[in-house]
C-alpha cells in the first residue's frame, strides 16, 4: 500500500458526514460592487471657516486665587445617575491661566480651552459680565395696573 493510497482511505474516514453548502462553496458568492480607480480630480477640501467648539468653553466659580497667575476654578454640570437616571450636580476642579491676577474668590469666570500652559493648565480664565438681577422687571411696555394707579 503507498502512502498517497493510505492518506486518501484516511482523509475519506476522517471526512464529517454532513456536507456544508456554505464551507465547501457550493453557493456562489455574490460579487462585491467596483470600485473605480482613482480620479485625477483632487478631493474637495472641507470648510475653513467652519469651527467645532464643542465643550471647549465651559463657565464655573474662582474658589482659590492664591497662586501667581494661576486661578482654580469649580465647574458644576448636570449628569444623569447612572442607576437611578436622575440628573444631579457633578463638580469638577480646573486650574486655569490668569495672566493679570484680575480674579478674586467668588468670581465667576468662564474656561476656554488652549494649549497646555503648564503641567495642569490647559484652560485660560476669562471675565464674564454679570448677570441682570432684574431680569424679568423692565419689558419696555408699562403694566395696565401701573397707569392706573
Amino acid at each position: 500500500m503507498s502512502l498517497t493510497s493510505s492518506f486518501l482511505q484516511l482523509s475519506s474516514i476522517l471526512k464529517p458526514h454532513h456536507r456544508s453548502q456554505f464551507l465547501h462553496g457550493s453557493l456562489p458568492i455574490p460579487s462585491l460592487p467596483k470600485i473605480p480607480p482613482f480620479s485625477s480630480s483632487p478631493a474637495p477640501s472641507p470648510p475653513s471657516v467652519l469651527t467645532v467648539r464643542a465643550m471647549k468653553v465651559t463657565q464655573g466659580l474662582v474658589v482659590c486665587a492664591s497662586s501667581d497667575k494661576t486661578v482654580s476654578v469649580e465647574v458644576v454640570r448636570l449628569a444623569p445617575h447612572p442607576k437611578y437616571k436622575r440628573r444631579v450636580r457633578k463638580k469638577k476642579k480646573y486650574q486655569a491661566h490668569d495672566p493679570d491676577n484680575q480674579f478674586k474668590v467668588g468670581d465667576y469666570v468662564q474656561l476656554e480651552k488652549s494649549r497646555p500652559i503648564s503641567k495642569a493648565k490647559t484652560f485660560i480664565a476669562i471675565p464674564v459680565p454679570p448677570r441682570d438681577s432684574t431680569r424679568g422687571v423692565g419689558l419696555g411696555l408699562p403694566l395696565q395696573s401701573a397707569e392706573q394707579g
